[in-house]
């Protein structure tokens, strides 16, 4: 057969038809299709077949929803290191009861004390997934925004940049449209997003009166048909029971709201934001702040074991953690945090899901920043929101094992 009829049935590709023809032009001008020539076909087509080629591509995200979740202001010391042993005290941490906190959290070794402070983190998300913000193993993860509080920190976050006109935690709509907001517009995701948080500001965060992304309304109905009405018995509770703060409710209240959802509507991407931590460290209480944390810790297995028990999510969830600013150190600087005061910009992330390698806690890794969680969220669902957002962050490539993190699932940039 022929290079020509070898091409015509498919045998052989106009690549290696030209390959073909070359040798065979060149045995032909020596009067036959030499022994030679026969001999350097075989390797040569296998070359052509081979050396120009597309690059291979990377396999598919099994990711197919994302759930942020922020434990407000609770400080990378804690999460790496567990209980701070000067902190346990009536004197400089307000507790009530050293003894009864010490059996609770305290151990010789901080790898003890912060599993036993944070179970799930150091048993299944260190064992699945990365942990980033270690600053005693050379792993930074920081905030960007220079304010070190929580409208700035949320904005970035959920952005991907710092915007120094955020100088406040005024209840001012976000002129930023947040990463939530810009995938709410994406086919496959209207009406598949949801925010759940304690703070009263959260509706002007991601200016719900412009997204119109649905939000569970804390103490008080203001935002009508962009609520998400929490269960009678959550309604219930948040009537019947007493606010300790005036402008956010308890964790325990929003998540049962937030498991009630889940159940019910079955989100791709949902803002799970709780609070205590913050609060409690602000009134000096650490024996409260400690027990705050250890109940995020707890609120966010079982929303992981409740994800894995649907089809829905099972094996198709990223749950990405972390906090909107850090905190400072020492004795009396670890209730507050802002621009004066020093380390408060130190912050932490930790991922766990299908497309993220088991790494576990991250050591010796480049300085990640907040900036980059909001193109991370957009890349894991198979979006390009670093393209269509420049100012934002990069995805975090360690999180996306293989992925191509500038293109969509079907390969083409969105921003095309």
């Amino acid at each position: 057969m022929t290079n020509y009829g070898l091409f015509r049935t498919g045998c052989l590709s106009p690549l290696q038809g030209f390959c073909y023809s070359a040798l065979a032009t060149r045995g032909s001008r020596r009067g036959l299709f030499s022994v030679a020539a026969l001999r350097l076909l075989a390797p040569l087509v296998v070359f052509c077949s081979f050396a120009f080629l597309p690059a291979a591509r990377a396999a598919p995200l099994k990711t197919q929803n994302v759930f942020l979740i922020i434990s407000d202001g609770f400080r990378w010391q804690e999460v790496f290191n567990g209980a701070e042993a000067d902190l346990m005290t009536k004197e400089h941490g307000g507790v009530q009861d050293t003894n009864a906190l010490r059996a609770q959290f305290w151990r010789p070794t901080p790898q003890e004390r912060r599993e036993a402070l944070l179970p799930f983190f150091w048993t299944e998300i260190a064992r699945r997934g990365q942990i980033f913000g270690n600053q005693n193993k050379g792993s930074v993860v920081t905030v960007t925004n220079g304010k070190k509080f929580s409208y700035p920190g949320y904005n970035e976050i959920l952005t991907g940049s710092a915007d120094s006109r955020i100088d406040s935690n005024d209840k001012k709509p976000n002129s930023n449209v947040t990463v939530f907001e810009w995938l709410n517009g994406r086919a496959g995701f209207r009406n598949r997003v949801a925010v759940f948080g304690t703070w009263d500001v959260f509706p002007y965060i991601f200016n719900v009166e412009r997204s119109h992304l649905p939000i569970w309304p804390v103490w008080e109905l203001k935002f009508g048909r962009y609520e998400i009405p929490p269960p009678q018995y959550v309604m219930d509770l948040l009537r019947d029971t007493t606010p300790v703060w005036e402008d956010v409710t308890f964790d325990s209240f929003l998540f049962h709201a937030a498991m009630d959802y889940v159940k019910r509507r079955q989100p791709r991407l949902m803002f799970v934001g709780f609070g205590e931590t913050d609060e409690w460290a602000h009134a000096g209480r650490y024996d409260l702040y400690l027990t705050a944390a250890h109940h995020m810790d707890d609120f966010v297995g079982r929303l992981w074991e409740l994800a894995q028990s649907m089809p829905q999510y099972r094996g198709k969830t990223t749950f990405i953690i972390t906090a909107d600013h850090g905190r400072g150190s020492g004795l009396e600087d670890w209730k507050k945090h802002g621009e004066k005061i020093a380390n408060s910009e130190s912050d932490w992330i930790a991922v766990i899901g299908p497309d993220t390698p088991p790494a576990g806690e991250r050591t010796q890794t480049e300085t990640h920043t907040q900036s980059q969680i909001a193109a991370t969220i957009a890349a894991l669902l198979g979006e390009d929101y670093h393209t269509a957002v420049p100012q934002s962050g990069a995805s975090i490539a360690d999180v996306l094992a293989g992925a191509e993190t500038g293109k969509t699932r079907s390969g083409r940039s969105r921003s095309q």
